[in-house]
């Protein structure tokens, strides 16, 4: 029995397909022809009993050759379209070539950027190495910046009776006012909840509204 082994790549595909349909599918620097629209289901049909490949291979490889830029060349408005016998058809429409001409553009593009990434990774950093030199004197210690004062004249005192469950107030916590929000009012104080997420209780004296 005799034992076949699988193609494994698309470029294996290509040259069996080269040697099996030599007027169809042109291998080396030779000009490419454009395909007929339709020639995978023709191509699957031909080598449905080959089991070297699959249906699934034959599109990935199929695709590969149509992509290439030697193919995109080809396919101009006008040109005949040929079959897996190397037989002229329809002729390429002006979409198809407009398409095909903006695929090319973008591919080269694509690969030249990737070129020059790969270049300038390549490339050795020739930025001259800085020698520090330690200094002796010694650095004197950077003084925190100081917060602006809160202008406390726009507040007032707030009132017990009058706070509400949800409102926004300021607690008098230190030098500065901090932002807080009523969460709940009980019988002498008040508790509260700091932008921080801290939860605390303090008098109504010690907030302004």
């Amino acid at each position: 029995m005799e034992i076949t082994e699988k193609f494994t790549n698309n470029k294996q595909i290509i040259a069996f397909l080269t040697e099996q349909f030599p007027a169809c599918f042109i291998a080396g620097s030779e000009s490419a022809k454009p395909l007929k629209i339709g020639v995978f289901q023709e191509l699957a049909a031909r080598l449905e009993n080959e089991p070297r490949v699959s249906k699934t291979q034959l599109r990935g490889a199929l695709r590969q050759y149509t992509m290439s830029w030697r193919y995109l060349h080809c396919v101009k408005a006008g040109v005949k379209r040929i079959d897996l016998d190397g037989v002229e058809g329809d002729e390429v429409s002006q979409e198809h070539a407009d398409h095909a001409q903006l695929s090319l553009k973008e591919s080269k593009e694509k690969a030249f950027a990737n070129k020059k990434k790969t270049d300038a990774n390549k490339a050795p950093a020739r930025t001259a190495k800085k020698v520090s030199v330690p200094s002796r004197k010694k650095e004197a210690p950077k003084k925190a910046a100081k917060k602006p004062e809160i202008d406390l004249s726009q507040y007032k005192e707030a009132n017990h009776n009058e706070l509400k469950v949800a409102q926004s107030v300021k607690v008098l916590l230190g030098k500065s006012p901090v932002s807080a929000t009523v969460v709940e009012i009980l019988k002498e104080e008040v508790q509260v909840q700091l932008d921080s997420g801290m939860v605390v209780k303090v008098k109504a004296k010690h907030l302004i509204v």
